[in-house]
């Protein structure tokens, strides 16, 4: 370990998955996963990376005991290899089904409410209306709020839910949770609830609505793909600002720009690139500097290990050799999805990139999106860099000016990433395996993929059915990370393409959002006469 490292801390085991009690490390280091969640003297189930990872004043969720790195019910991941049927199993002999019941609410819960003490009093909400609300304050959206406020539109309101407040103008810290569709010949069509903090609502209402979220790195399915150490690029980036060390010998995943990131920053730490497509040429200069082997066209089998990653087993495409590489985390920057979930629910039109292997919304060239009044920009809207991110922004800022309408052609630009298709990358993989032995499909809900499998051969067709019947993609990150590859599969399964399979209802909250807050709003959010 270098100097520069010396005093860090490991990266900690902060809870228990809630089914069958598998360790589970911080994954995800943004605020969407389950893999952080503690409890604090006033709150449930904080994210513990949005809290910078305190040490005092954070305790385990209750569902483990006595600890998260020590917990005997544990033994219920050694006792179900094979999974818990909690559908159709519980029923016999009829004498116990009182004692089943208890043990499935306990399986089906995150934390207990009486273990905390009661929140503050909500303060009232925040209302305003603006002529632009600008959602995501990253590269595009600071480019297109310098554009507007060049061109003189002052009236412009920013939601960003990672930085603090700068002027009376961006609420601070504040998530956007619902953006329903506009309400028609309304003087402020978009009405847009927000979460400030943990104990505030704000209610923007605005003529125009610029979506600049951005995108996160994917999740990837294999046996033990929930090991404590398997991490996504933006996990790894968080923790190591957070003063962690997220590893000491990994693998990033990867061929394209995401993975070169992740070299560049840790490359002292790598001990190999494993892409699943081809590897770009400024990636394989990068890893040639660091001397870290190249495993291009590869699959990913599995991880070894059991409360935390050893090792990754690998095989080239197309049927190569096996080979087992020993590192304690796998750092997964093969993909990048767009947050599309306000997309979803405004309505817009959205299309399929197996590419990235999700949905963007289909924007024209200056952005718009099939949604009058909306706009998408940035790598929520297939921007590729911080140069075609910046340029998106403006250029939406200037078609906003113009009153411009949707074009014809609402398409998202062409990409200069490394191409692969993640279906292909999936059908080999399942060929490999068969029963797929415990592979977690939804990580927050413990759901199986033998679970997707059973349901699929049943006849439920349809990710939203199958999230219906199995409950994949209802927990707390609300399908981000598990959505896009189940879809993948089931149009493997189902032999048809992803945009029939469909996708998931966007119900809101986009996060977890107290009742205290909805219940502050004196409002509805979709009808006339509230934005009169």
């Amino acid at each position: 370990m270098t100097n520069g490292r010396k005093g860090r801390r490991r990266l900690p085991i902060l809870q228990r998955s809630i089914r069958y009690h598998r360790p589970r490390a911080p994954f995800c280091g943004i605020g969407y996963c389950t893999n952080c969640l503690v409890r604090t003297d006033q709150r449930l189930n904080v994210r513990a990376c949005r809290e910078g990872f305190p040490t005092e004043g954070i305790r385990s969720t209750s569902h483990a005991w006595p600890s998260p790195r020590h917990d005997l019910w544990g033994l219920l991941d050694l006792l179900f290899p094979r999974g818990i049927d909690t559908l159709r199993g519980f029923r016999r002999p009829a004498w116990a089904a009182p004692v089943y019941q208890r043990i499935v609410r306990s399986l089906a819960g995150y934390d207990t409410p009486e273990r905390v003490a009661p929140p503050p009093v909500p303060r009232p909400p925040r209302v305003c209306s603006t002529d632009v609300l600008v959602i995501g304050s990253g590269t595009s959206g600071t480019a297109a709020v310098d554009e507007l406020r060049t061109r003189g539109v002052d009236s412009v309101v920013v939601l960003d839910r990672d930085r603090a407040a700068n002027d009376g103008a961006m609420p601070g810290r504040t998530t956007a949770i619902f953006l329903p569709p506009p309400i028609p010949r309304a003087a402020y069509p978009f009405r847009v609830l927000a979460s400030e903090g943990s104990d505030r609502a704000v209610l923007v209402s605005s003529r125009r609505v610029i979506v600049a979220t951005g995108g996160y790195d994917a999740s990837l399915l294999f046996p033990g793909n929930d090991r404590p150490g398997v991490m996504t690029a933006d996990g790894a980036f968080s923790f190591e600002r957070a003063g962690l060390e997220p590893f000491r010998r990994a693998i990033a995943f990867g061929g394209g720009d995401r993975a070169l990131e992740v070299v560049e920053k840790f490359g002292d730490r790598l001990i190999a690139v494993v892409a699943p497509g081809e590897i770009g040429p400024d990636l394989a200069r990068a890893a040639s500097d660091w001397a870290i082997p190249l495993y291009p066209r590869s699959l990913i089998l599995g991880a070894g290990g059991r409360s935390r990653l050893r090792s990754i087993q690998i095989r080239a495409r197309s049927f190569g050799p096996k080979q087992t590489l020993h590192a304690d985390a796998l750092v997964l920057a093969h993909r990048r999805i767009p947050h599309a979930q306000l997309f979803f629910q405004a309505g817009a039109r959205m299309v399929w990139r197996s590419r990235i292997g999700g949905y963007l919304p289909a924007v024209d060239a200056r952005g718009a999106t099939s949604v009058p009044g909306l706009y998408a920009i940035g790598s929520g809207a297939g921007a590729v860099g911080p140069d075609a991110s910046r340029e998106s922004g403006r250029t939406a800022a200037r078609a906003l000016i113009e009153g411009a309408e949707p074009g014809v052609d609402l398409t998202p630009p062409a990409s200069t990433e490394p191409f692969y298709e993640m279906q292909g990358y999936y059908r080999e993989l399942l060929a490999e395996h068969e029963g797929f032995a415990k592979w977690i499909a939804c990580p927050c809900e413990d759901i199986l993929l033998r679970e997707l499998r059973r349901a699929s051969e049943a006849g439920y067709e349809g990710i939203e059915v199958i999230k219906r019947y199995t409950g994949l993609g209802t927990g707390l990150c609300q399908g981000r990370y598990c959505v896009p590859d189940a879809v993948l599969l089931l149009s493997i399964w189902e032999g048809r393409p992803p945009t029939e399979v469909g996708s998931i209802t966007q119900r809101p909250p986009l996060v977890p959002t107290t009742l205290g807050q909805l219940a502050e709003l004196e409002v509805p959010l979709s009808t006339p006469e509230a934005s009169g």
